[in-house]
């Protein structure tokens, strides 16, 4: 597997992993905004073969606040590719990218309360915690997690 800063040309690829695996789905103005304004953010994993099999769209919160913080749009990893530890490799690259490019205090995320995978990803593995309940966040209910990265 090789892990790398997503580009541009790589968008495309993202979507399509996306959509084979999540409910909510993004319109590529949304992936190009989100790479051309947080190129250092994002990141993919390939296989052998240079196809990408998971990904993380990221990005910088655009609200001014005290504290500068991250926040993760999506992630995703093509089910044969599970279980290999890429989704946590993923997001410590892309928390890395927020703390050392823009200073981040700390990131955010939103997850479907149903997620378990996706939740014990996040507070057993990386050790976020949940700030609240979002009721029909995105036609779902989610958790508001955060995570330090002071």
């Amino acid at each position: 597997m090789n892990l790398r800063r997503a580009t541009v040309a790589d968008l495309m690829d993202m979507q399509n992993c996306n959509l084979h695996n999540l409910p909510e789905n993004y319109q590529m103005k949304y992936y190009l905004y989100h790479g051309l304004t947080w190129p250092q953010v994002s990141f993919v994993a390939e296989d052998h073969k240079g196809r990408i099999v998971g990904y993380i769209l990221a990005k910088m919160d655009e609200e001014p606040t005290e504290e500068a913080h991250g926040h993760v749009t999506s992630i995703s990893v093509l089910r044969n590719y599970r279980r290999l530890g890429l989704a946590n490799k993923l997001m410590q690259l892309s928390q890395q990218a927020m703390k050392t490019t823009y200073g981040a205090a700390y990131v955010s995320l939103h997850v479907r309360k149903t997620n378990r995978a996706a939740l014990a990803l996040y507070k057993d593995t990386l050790g976020f915690e949940v700030v609240k309940i979002e009721k029909s966040y995105c036609a779902f209910d989610a958790y508001s997690m955060q995570l330090n990265l002071k």
